[in-house]
């Protein structure tokens, strides 16, 4: 069980047994492993790659590594299910999913993250609200799950702490792109987070980590083979992530979004399918619904009477945030300007990491770790693809603090959005195609 001989048995390519991950992951904790010998054994990983029993094994041993929380004596009114994102721009769908399966009958402890690298945090938007707690007590989270079914919360340094600080270490040595070593640390905190049943979105697209749908097939995959060898139901979802999802991206400008989802005042199509698709998997799964199409029918209806919209309150207010949350409005950036169209066309293609990556130049992200966010700044009216547009109408509205700012990040979503003459909207033949927005499903 020495280091250098784990190290050594995954370089040669050889599976490592389950005495042995066990022993790396006690190592990441009681940190008898150096920084340099977990960072050869997670380049060794990345290159030499691991077996479904080998990651199902890692997935185990880190979820044991701290807490794992048993909600059995809760009192809870539903099973516990949750939802998790790879991650991307303008991902919004917790926000809405969360109380739509919560009026259903499900209860999500759900505990999300914050931005990383040009892709938005779930932790972040929601502190956009004034007094919202994402590290609440045990007893006030207990509670919010009672009575509103859903609480979104940051993740506590008990739980999973191998994770932590093994992501820390592939953070900086160009490991994070490994599928066992995604699948291990997404899933060792769900586990821990005590949840029966969870959907995953998995994106794929040039806003995404996994650039093309094979790569996010075989993530997708992975992830539902090793979870469902942990004892943890899931399924998966491969969705486009081509284009910024939902009208906005930025903290607070994305919470009003789904405010106005929630009561109906707006909703985009490519939001609202993909929170609805979701939705439907999970209650299924769950065993809230009987089918996918049922679980469809009544996520839409928990929307349209309005009892996501109160499930969504109750989280909110039970947790710090505003008593009537949907009579909050944004602090509004001090400047806003348009971004306009350089031609008349068809918006034919978006550079969506660049999008991200604006708004981290805007404040809106964090450049660095610990750094202050800017919950005002961000993009609204951000236009779908394939949208016919005339010269200088606007092509999204920027939200920034100030004309310097604004000018900082003109030219790269100048250079992001693509408009392109002679081209026919809408699919036509030989014209504009856009990309579905569920590419494929794993079960």
């Amino acid at each position: 069980m020495l280091p250098a001989e784990i190290i050594r048995a995954k370089r040669l390519g050889q599976a490592l047994g389950d005495a042995q991950v066990e022993a790396f992951v006690r190592g990441l904790v009681d940190r008898s492993w150096s920084d340099s010998q977990v960072a050869a054994l997670a380049m060794a990983i990345c290159l030499r790659g691991m077996g479904r029993a080998e990651t199902v094994a890692l997935t185990r041993a880190m979820t044991a590594s701290g807490a794992v929380l048993d909600w059995s004596r809760a009192a809870l009114p539903g099973p516990v299910v949750d939802k998790h994102s790879t991650g991307g721009v303008g991902d919004k769908v917790s926000l809405l999913l969360a109380p739509i399966v919560a009026a259903c009958g499900g209860v999500l402890p759900m505990v999300s993250g914050r931005g990383l690298g040009h892709t938005g945090g779930t932790l972040d938007k929601l502190e956009a609200l004034p007094g919202y707690r994402v590290a609440p007590p045990r007893r006030v989270l207990q509670q919010v799950l009672r009575t509103a079914g859903c609480a979104i919360v940051g993740a506590s340094a008990r739980v999973a702490p191998a994770d932590r600080r093994l992501y820390a270490i592939r953070d900086v040595t160009a490991t994070v792109e490994s599928v066992p070593l995604i699948t291990a640390s997404i899933l060792s905190k769900k586990l821990a987070a005590g949840v029966h049943a969870l959907v995953m979105d998995v994106k794929a697209g040039n806003g995404a980590f996994c650039a093309t749908p094979d790569e996010a097939r075989t993530l997708a995959a992975s992830l539902v083979e090793v979870a469902g060898g942990a004892g943890l139901p899931t399924r998966a979802l491969v969705t486009d992530m081509n284009q910024c999802l939902g009208t906005t991206a930025g903290n607070a400008l994305e919470v009003q979004e789904c405010l106005d989802v929630l009561r109906g005042a707006a909703r985009e199509p490519r939001l609202l399918a993909l929170t609805l698709a979701l939705s439907a998997q999970l209650l299924d799964l769950a065993g809230l619904a009987d089918g996918v199409e049922d679980g469809e029918r009544r996520a839409r209806a928990a929307l349209d009477s309005g009892a996501a919209a109160e499930r969504f309150a109750r989280m909110v207010a039970g947790l710090g945030g505003p008593a009537d949350v949907f009579a909050w409005r944004p602090a509004p950036a001090p400047l806003v300007r348009p971004l306009p169209a350089p031609r008349d066309g068809v918006l034919a293609a978006m550079d969506t990491r660049a999008l991200g990556l604006a708004i981290i130049a805007l404040g809106g992200g964090r450049a660095r770790p610990g750094a202050p966010i800017d919950a005002r700044v961000g993009v609204s009216r951000v236009r779908p693809l394939g949208s016919r547009v005339r010269a200088g109408e606007p092509l999204l509205l920027v939200h920034a603090a100030g004309e310097d700012d604004w000018a900082a990040v003109q030219p790269a979503l100048a250079a992001a959005l693509s408009v392109q003459e002679g081209v026919e909207d809408g699919g036509s033949e030989g014209g504009y195609h856009p990309a579905p927005l569920i590419v494929d499903s794993v079960a």
